[in-house]
């Protein structure tokens, strides 16, 4: 994403109720009665000339970022499983207290950061990382219910600006979406700002997706940090502009959740097509082919440049006469839920 007003390195992580199992241990050595996400991590940093599968450490790839965790009611749980792994800084945005008021639930998130400040000497990436390492920090903390993710990212947003007058200045934008599976009600709870987003497929069928929120063409809604100077000139919405959305979910649903690399340069029926084939799945292993296999064909449709790809048509639609993909960091997070029966 730019706007402020030969296959490359694919990155990837599985995750099982939110944290990886680096020692192997297989999802059928959990308990079956848990309400979960089982999720998995795959993308590309556009930059990346490297070909060759990796593990993501720092919960970034390339100006986008991202978190996955939960929030557990038992101390002694959360403790054992709600291990952060953006492990860069990590005392920057370290929790003070717990509070264990909130009802549990597992949170996935995605930030893309604007390229446009990179003309401007500034990371793109730092904003949506460290907006997501504070809204990670937030669900750790047990500070957010489970059915607020726009309060998460409000106050993640919040945290960030307090953070910023204190210790280090944090400049730049991004669009941000967050998830919440709120484990007393099997409700999902989602809020997202700007042009990253979710798609949950049920039976071979889209059933949920969210809505792009743009200004005018490839220049999204967007959390902004600008430096006093550009202010004026800077593109700065509220976190209280977030779409929100909350619907029941049922026992292995797919949630898709990825920047807009992913949707501007995979159909949604090719996206339904793929996700079709891990519905009902609680494999992790499987959930990860999968991850990676849109992630690499969303990389190969970016770099086609004859491809009429959803950016192009969306550029048509706005009279631009533009054909191809639409070369982009990719970040895909890919969960199916699972419910006690």
């Amino acid at each position: 994403m730019h706007a402020i007003g030969c296959l490359s390195r694919i990155v990837s992580r599985t995750l099982v109720t939110g944290v990886g199992r680096p020692n192997g241990e297989s999802f059928k050595t959990r308990s079956k009665e848990e309400t979960k996400l089982v999720t998995a991590v795959s993308g590309f940093p556009k930059l990346s000339n490297a070909y060759d599968i990796d593990h993501i450490i720092n919960g970034q790839i390339g100006d986008d970022a991202y978190f996955v965790t939960r929030h557990l009611d038992d101390w002694d749980s959360r403790k054992r499983e709600a291990k952060s792994f953006s492990e860069g800084n990590q005392d920057e945005f370290e929790p003070q207290s717990y509070s264990f008021e909130c009802n549990s639930a597992d949170v996935i998130g995605v930030a893309d950061g604007v390229g446009g400040w990179r003309q401007y000497g500034i990371d793109p990436g730092q904003f949506s990382s460290c907006l997501m390492k504070s809204c990670e920090r937030l669900v750790m903390d047990g500070k957010i219910c489970s059915d607020q993710p726009a309060k998460l990212l409000s106050q993640g947003y919040q945290k960030m600006q307090e953070f910023s007058g204190v210790k280090q200045q944090i400049i730049g934008s991004s669009t941000a979406c967050v998830i919440i599976l709120s484990h007393r009600d099997r409700m999902l709870y989602a809020a997202n700002i700007g042009d990253s987003g979710f798609i949950i497929v049920r039976d071979g069928e889209v059933i949920h997706k969210s809505r792009e929120q743009q200004h005018h063409f490839n220049t999204p809604f967007q959390l902004s940090l600008p430096p006093s100077e550009l202010a004026s000139e800077v593109l700065s919405d509220r976190p209280e502009s977030a779409d929100k959305y909350a619907f029941s979910v049922q026992n292995g649903d797919v949630i898709m959740l990825a920047t807009d690399g992913i949707f501007d340069n995979v159909p949604e029926a090719l996206l339904a097509q793929e996700m079709a084939t891990i519905w009902g799945c609680s494999d992790h292993r499987r959930i990860q082919q999968t991850a990676n296999s849109i992630a690499l064909i969303a990389r190969k449709l970016s770099q086609d440049q004859y491809f009429l790809s959803p950016f192009s048509r969306s550029a048509r639609a706005n009279g631009l006469d533009i054909v191809g993909g639409k070369q982009d960091d990719l970040t895909v997070l890919l969960a199916t839920v699972i419910l006690p029966t």
